[in-house]
């Protein structure tokens, strides 16, 4: 644990889904295969979406309608959409296949392995002080086991503009009803978590399981501090780390 400020006291925290309360990146990577899968068995081959040309559309579509970033269920929904019209479908079937594509996605999206740790440092946490989450991303804490550590859950697209906007942290602060500088945020992203927390009055936690180097990242703010395991929130609440 490494203190960059000397922190106040903490009556709440806010948590950062993806990546900080378990690893998010097989699971995208894992989603966006069975999206490609499903596609190629939809198109025939002279005509199949590739890699490239799917980056392209979603990028172009973010140039137009910058809103979609803040959602990311409706900006892939959108780029399937775009991306079958291209290839001459009518905008109906066009709409269908690309709300089933999205579905699909989804179901591999929330199938995500939450570590046992996680799990019970969230349940000792949950059991002394108010916690909410606050994701930019789209998977359903209901399906993953979360939802019942917290008091609510506030989603980018859904509930206001993706962090680092100021949306979902003041959701937070006014669900839990108290100053923000004694809510701890949670997250391992310098910008979208430290950086967004800060800017609103709140205390962050830089979760730094990657053994990344401050002095190596572009930082824009500090953290107030810096973990490596989730457990050692615990002391920071006055919690035995055991």
């Amino acid at each position: 644990m490494q203190f960059y400020r000397h922190l106040d006291p903490i009556n709440a925290l806010t948590f950062d889904l993806d990546d900080t309360l378990y690893d998010n990146h097989p699971v995208i990577v894992r989603a966006e295969q069975a999206m490609f899968d499903w596609l190629a068995q939809l198109l025939p081959k002279p005509t199949m979406i590739s890699r490239d040309d799917w980056l392209r559309v979603k990028q172009q579509l973010a140039e137009v309608d910058s809103s979609l970033i803040h959602d990311v269920s409706e900006w892939r929904y959108e780029a399937l959409k775009i991306s079958l019209m291209q290839l001459g479908w009518r905008f109906k079937d066009a709409e269908l296949a690309a709300r089933q594509g999205l579905e699909l996605v989804l179901v591999e999206r929330n199938k995500v392995d939450v570590p046992a740790e996680t799990h019970r440092v969230l349940a000792l946490l949950s059991a002394k002080l108010p916690l909410v989450g606050i994701t930019n991303g789209n998977v359903d804490p209901q399906q993953i086991g979360l939802a019942k550590y917290f008091s609510a859950i506030y989603q980018a697209g859904r509930d206001g503009l993706a962090k680092p906007e100021a949306d979902l942290f003041e959701r937070a602060i006014r669900h839990l009803g108290i100053p923000a500088q004694q809510i701890l945020h949670v997250g391992d992203h310098l910008r979208t978590d430290v950086f967004g927390a800060k800017q609103q009055g709140l205390q962050a936690c830089w979760f730094n399981d990657q053994q990344r180097s401050l002095t190596a990242t572009n930082v824009t703010m500090l953290p107030d501090v810096e973990i490596t395991h989730l457990a050692e929130l615990l002391p920071l609440v006055g919690l035995a780390n055991s």
